[in-house]
This record gives structure tokens, C-alpha cells and sequence, in this order.
């Protein structure tokens, strides 16, 4: 048996949480000397495999009939998925569009806002992803572990990733629940 494969991917948010997952640094090596990583934003490959892969992360809440495709895809193929940060766990700041309904910020982002020039108006076209209320991943499909933070501590990314490398669920409390 192999080292066990990881892919993650991004939904609707900042790409912190990859960012924080980039600051552990030097410890990335020792994670992928117990991990085969496979598709990531930060990798070539953009899609979990489709035999599978072990473990699947996803960072960002759920906005849009796309995101639904991802997460989707990713629990299919995944056995254990992990919700990593504040969006995914709990919709984050994206889910404050829900406030108002995704028109509103629509209206407000492209045709309000004090940046945009007079012409400005909302993208309309079949190849965009129809937006719907921001939803934790847990929303759409079923998480095995949830990694809360914004973003989460690198030094927490770190431990869950050898945690699940060496086929344990890890515990996310005390020391390890804390953010920047």
C-alpha cells in the first residue's frame, strides 16, 4: 500500500487557508514524504483522481451551482473530507451576502460601486455558475472533520495533515483550536 493520496480544492472565499497551509513552511516536505499530494491549487493537477484519493480538503463556503459541483466531486472521491476554515465550516464572510441575497451584492459589486465606471453591470451569461445563499460545505455534502479558523494555524494544518497521513482522525480542540 502506498502513501495515502490528498487533493484539496477552493470554493468561495480568500485562499487563506491555503496560504496558511503553505506557512508550515519546511514542514511541507515532511508531509509530502508521508503523503502522495495530488491535485491542489497549488499544484498542477486541478481534480481529486478519479479512483480516488484518501483524504479531500475543501476551503470556502458554497455560493454557487459550481462550488456544488466541486464539493460534490470531492466527496465522491474522497473517503475522509475535511472542511478547512471558517467558510467551509461555517459559510465565513461570504455567507454575510446572505443578508442581503446575492442581487444586492451583485448590484452593489458591479454596477454601485464607487469604482466602477458608468457602463457597469452585472456579468450575465450560460457559462457562469447560477449563485445561491452561502452554505458550509457540511450544507451540501457530508464532513468527516472540520477544521475552524480564519485561517486556520499553520502549526494545526500541520498536525491534521500527519494526524491523517498516518490514518488517524485528529482532534481539533485546546492548543489546536486558536486563530491568527
Amino acid at each position: 500500500m502506498g502513501k495515502p493520496k490528498v487533493a484539496s480544492d477552493w470554493l468561495c472565499g480568500c485562499a487563506g487557508c491555503h496560504m496558511s497551509l503553505l506557512d508550515i513552511d519546511e514542514r511541507i516536505l515532511q508531509v509530502v514524504e508521508l503523503v502522495d499530494l495530488r491535485a491542489t491549487p497549488i499544484t498542477d493537477l486541478k481534480e481529486p483522481d478519479v479512483d480516488g484519493v484518501t483524504v479531500g480538503i475543501l476551503e470556502g463556503g458554497i455560493n454557487n451551482t459550481y462550488n456544488e459541483e466541486v464539493a460534490i466531486r470531492m466527496r465522491e472521491r474522497c473517503k475522509i473530507l475535511v472542511a478547512l476554515g471558517d467558510c467551509a465550516v461555517f459559510g465565513g464572510v461570504p455567507a454575510m451576502r446572505n443578508f442581503c441575497g446575492a442581487e444586492a451584492a451583485l448590484q452593489r459589486a458591479y454596477v454601485d460601486a464607487e469604482s466602477n465606471d458608468s457602463e457597469g453591470k452585472i456579468p450575465s451569461s450560460p457559462e457562469l455558475a447560477k449563485m445561491t445563499r452561502v452554505r458550509a460545505v457540511s450544507e451540501v455534502v457530508p464532513v468527516d472533520l472540520f477544521i475552524p479558523g480564519c485561517p486556520p494555524d499553520a502549526d494545526t494544518i500541520f498536525y491534521a495533515l500527519v494526524e491523517l497521513a498516518q490514518g488517524r482522525i485528529p482532534e481539533i480542540k485546546d492548543d489546536k483550536l486558536h486563530w491568527h
